[in-house]
């Protein structure tokens, strides 16, 4: 990222005003508004991949991690001429398209990156996400959880990326072909949800109300649909150890990884020893499972 000069910085011909560099917003990892734009510059190349031509909402932390937050769909005003919109049911969203946008949205504290699951003027998904869900803070079977679902997919013929929520949870990744519908999917995650349910009650559930949970995992196949979000792969967070939604390989989620060791000082040396892990995975024909579904 070039070096700021007298309050701004140059990027791709476009200039970013950036203020107040020395803010702490992880000041538990010491990292400083100067330190995230520079691992924002890092993670460009991956977290635009999964923003691009989608409609975003960002959560922002003015003051920090520890400070208040607010989600933020409509593109705030004034806008940098550079940053281009979409609107879609009266609200006008950010299409994160380049390095000047995720800069730009840096300084602004946005922490957080939460783009739509749908290109923008599509109805159809870009992929399809499990969420898997922990009702407690603290998970330790959440990697089980997620290698018991990965098991079932393999069973259908499909393969997927698990990644870090970056929070306390995991979403599983299947790359599809474009056409697939959105219910479609649900039919599919349906099916998955409730025979891990019925063959491991004490580990999963279907109940959405979290009261009614207790310590069980929610598996989500709902979240994934128009209209709703989940962390992008590679989105910083906004938890105190400034995790980074992190796709992982299934050897690693087999050895029982933590959630909390990818961040945002680490992650760039991940990046470069093992690149897009949903990249290297071919997009899966999920239509004929589908159809024995309908």
């Amino acid at each position: 990222m070039p070096a700021a000069i007298k309050g701004s910085i140059t990027v791709n011909g476009q200039a970013i005003a950036i203020t107040n560099p020395d803010k702490l917003l992880w000041p538990e990892m010491g990292i400083t508004k100067e330190i995230y734009l520079q691992k924002l510059a890092a993670l460009s190349p991956y977290l635009l991949r999964y923003c691009q031509n989608r409609l975003l909402t960002v959560i922002r932390y003015p003051h920090g991690v520890p400070g208040m937050s607010f989600y933020q769909k409509n593109a705030p005003e004034p806008l940098p001429p550079f940053v281009k919109t979409a609107t879609q049911d009266n609200i006008t969203y950010i299409m994160l398209q380049g390095l000047p946008e995720l800069l730009w949205l840096g300084n602004l504290a946005a922490l957080e990156f939460h783009p739509s699951l749908h290109y923008a003027g599509s109805e159809l998904p870009c992929e399809w996400m499990i969420d898997l869900d922990p009702s407690r803070e603290v998970e330790p079977r959440i990697m089980e959880a997620t290698a018991i679902v990965g098991d079932v997919l393999r069973s259908l013929g499909l393969n997927s990326v698990p990644k870090t929520s970056g929070a306390t949870g995991v979403q599983i990744i299947v790359p599809i072909h474009p056409g697939v519908t959105f219910d479609g999917l649900r039919r599919i995650g349906h099916f998955v949800g409730r025979f891990v349910t019925e063959k491991h009650p004490e580990l999963f559930t279907l109940e959405r109300l979290k009261k009614n949970r207790g310590d069980k995992i929610y598996f989500d196949y709902l979240q994934h649909y128009g209209g709703k979000t989940l962390a992008a792969p590679y989105t910083p967070r906004a938890r105190p150890l400034a995790t980074v939604s992190t796709p992982l390989l299934w050897m690693e989620v087999e050895q029982n990884v933590s959630p909390t060791d990818f961040h945002l000082l680490n992650i760039e040396e991940r990046l470069s020893s093992k690149g897009d892990l949903i990249q290297k995975v071919p997009a899966q024909r999920v239509e004929d499972i589908i159809s024995q579904l309908s």
